[in-house]
């Protein structure tokens, strides 16, 4: 009885005082409110004509609440708008060269690839006409598929127009969480001599959203030298000359390849610069550690590198360290395991190397090279990306090398350049780890002739790389980081579903596993990896939910067939609201006469599907799984 007296005077108390007291109501109230888990239930593989030639989801989020309460959402894909659409005036993905709009006889040209994708929250944005949450969203356009309709080009057109970068203004309804797109506007590249092959990017700690620019041309080619035999590079960069500059001769190689980073004011004005201090290779795209200082590239293509840079300041790309990794394999399950040592390659600036391409450096400047042995010693044989050469490093050209060619000088020095397609890299703040996508396990990494040797998969795996503090490099100094990678080893339930035997349908890997992961984004909150596909071997792309701790495996979203999954991010907490980002790039771009890779029944029936619904395969999708009802409520 006392204790009941006490308790209701000093609530008496407090309410005089103007402090409420918790009642066990209010307790449960904030139980009910308090997520603990997410899971989710996955979906069968598309079955349908219209399935398999749309973007859809028929998975489920299962959220779990303090309370103990449980609460299902089914979920439903929102496209925000396609590629070709006009908003606010303007053509989402177009393409521009330094002039103006790229045109043809259809109108201003546009990219049917869009790719990394930044959802973005920022202090006193103003979107015009919007009613509910502004938000703001970059988009980057990796290539333009299709050729021109111009009445002379044909075939593919990778590589061979310019990339382009846009930024939509958005209003979030506040309730659903819906978002319709305002404004769209193409961002200039002009000022950073145009943009290149944007794949993968990542929306950084401090607000920006930072790019990518894959496949950097090769410097030998433009330079005049002769392409090796068994070099992987394909790219056009006369082609893209000539539509950017309107002069195939103008660009320089050593422009491209880099990290644009993209800033968006509160007016919604965005502004790009391109950075040359993390190096130069077909940077898929990459991501830093909590520090912000520590970040890990993933290489794509055959015969690549794993690359480290260590920047001088946080939340600052502009300066700092590059290391190449020596791996010594310690197993060769899925697509192995290893110990890693760090090769350091040098430390420089942007400044100090954009200087070096304004005053006009070449490849021949910085080595010199054969793609045949010279029977001299002082030159060093190497196989990278580039293909197989000799190499010999002028006097005094160790800076440019490291910086302007960061996989050949890797490889000069003794680092292993011997993975295929390393794509996206996640990262888990908790535990302090990185995980790096391998698409497909091939080449140098079976043939046995180096540090590797693994079997190969085409449906490729996912690495787990631990890190520690006090790693010493290869000169047997500490590298100024905490967040330096030690070993590294496959993911058992993220190795691909690859088979050298065909389905009925043509698919070259199961269902049930992944196959050619490629984007990557892991989620602290709900200890979650969502995986995205692009592969050939499986006739539709999915993306998946990857639970770290239950290791469960469920297909969440679907994509036309013959399509790629991309622009994969997460925003976890958005004014209440979580969305899973998730893009789709050349759609239908494979034959559907029954000679293609597809072989099912309803081939020109899933051909013609895709063409109806996606504009003769001229339109694709940037938009984000949510509930049927809007955006998934907050992860966080």
């Amino acid at each position: 009885m006392r204790t009941r007296h006490v308790a209701a005077a000093v609530t008496a108390v407090l309410s005089t005082l103007g402090v409420a007291g918790c009642s066990d109501s209010d307790n449960d109230n904030k139980k009910n409110k308090v997520v603990t888990k997410v899971e989710f239930v996955g979906m069968a593989a598309p079955s349908t004509v219209d399935q398999k030639a749309d973007i859809y989801s028929a998975a489920k989020a299962v959220y779990t609440f303090e309370s103990g309460r449980t609460e299902e959402y089914p979920l439903q894909y929102h496209k925000i708008f396609d590629t070709t659409a006009t908003v606010g005036g303007n053509v989402v993905g177009g393409l521009y060269s330094a002039f103006g709009p790229l045109t043809d006889n259809d109108g201003q040209m546009a990219s049917d690839s869009p790719d990394g994708t930044s959802l973005m929250k920022i202090s006193g944005l103003t979107v015009p006409g919007a009613a509910g949450n502004p938000l703001a969203m970059v988009t980057q356009f990796e290539y333009k598929s299709l050729p021109p309709n111009d009445g002379t080009s044909t075939g593919e057109f990778w590589s061979k127009m310019p990339a382009a970068m846009g930024v939509a203004l958005l209003d979030q309804e506040p309730k659903s969480g819906l978002l319709a797109a305002k404004t769209y506007t193409n961002i200039a590249m002009t000022g950073v001599q145009g943009g290149w092959i944007h794949c993968g990017s990542t929306l950084s700690p401090w607000n920006t959203h930072i790019g990518s620019e894959e496949y950097e041309p090769d410097a030998k080619v433009r330079g005049g030298g002769v392409k090796a035999a068994d070099s992987d590079d394909a790219t056009d960069i006369n082609s893209f000359s000539k539509y950017f500059f309107n002069n195939a001769a103008t660009a320089n190689p050593y422009h491209y390849g880099l990290v644009p980073e993209v800033t968006v004011d509160a007016s919604g004005k965005a502004t790009v610069v391109k950075h040359y201090a993390p190096g130069r290779f077909a940077r898929e795209m990459q991501i830093g550690a909590n520090d912000n200082r520590t970040f890990i590239g993933g290489d794509d293509g055959k015969a690549t590198g794993l690359f480290m840079f260590v920047a001088d300041r946080e939340r600052d790309l502009s300066a700092g360290t590059i290391y190449a990794a020596k791996v010594t394999q310690t197993a060769a399950t899925g697509a192995g395991s290893y110990t890693l040592q760090w090769i350091r390659l040098g430390q420089s600036t942007d400044a100090e190397i954009k200087a070096m391409v304004d005053s006009g450096i070449k490849f021949s400047s910085i080595f010199d090279v054969s793609n045949t042995d010279p029977g001299d010693p002082t030159y060093k044989k190497v196989v990278t990306y580039n293909g197989t050469e000799w190499l010999r490093l002028k006097p005094g050209m160790e800076k440019a090398a490291a910086f302007l060619e960061t996989r050949r000088y890797a490889a000069l020095k003794g680092a292993t350049t011997e993975f295929s397609k390393m794509e996206y890299v996640a990262y888990n703040p908790t535990d302090r780890k990185f995980y790096i996508v391998i698409s497909r396990i091939e080449t140098l990494m079976v043939d046995g002739a180096g540090d590797i040797k693994v079997t190969r998969n085409d449906g490729g795996a996912i690495l787990e790389m631990v890190t520690a503090s006090g790693v010493k490099d290869s000169t047997g100094a500490t590298i100024d980081s905490g967040y330096a990678g030690t070993t590294m080893a496959t993911i058992p339930e993220l190795v691909g579903g690859w088979s050298t035997q065909l389905d009925a349908e043509g698919n070259a890997c199961t269902q049930d596993k992944i196959c050619g992961p490629d984007n990557i984004v892991y989620v602290p909150a709900i200890r979650t990896l969502f995986i995205g596909e692009d592969t050939s071997r499986r006739n539709n792309n999915y993306v998946w939910a990857f639970n770290i701790d239950s290791k469960r495996l469920d297909r969440i979203l679907s994509v036309p067939m013959y399509a790629e999954a991309t622009g994969l991010m997460a925003a976890t907490d958005y004014n209440g609201h979580a969305y899973v980002m998730s893009n789709f790039q050349h759609p239908g771009d494979g034959k559907f006469d029954g000679t293609g890779a597809y072989k099912g029944s309803d081939a020109a029936a899933v051909g013609a599907a895709i063409n109806q619904k996606w504009g003769n395969k001229k339109k694709a999708a940037i938009g984000y799984l949510g509930t049927s009802n809007g955006a998934l409520p907050a992860f966080d």
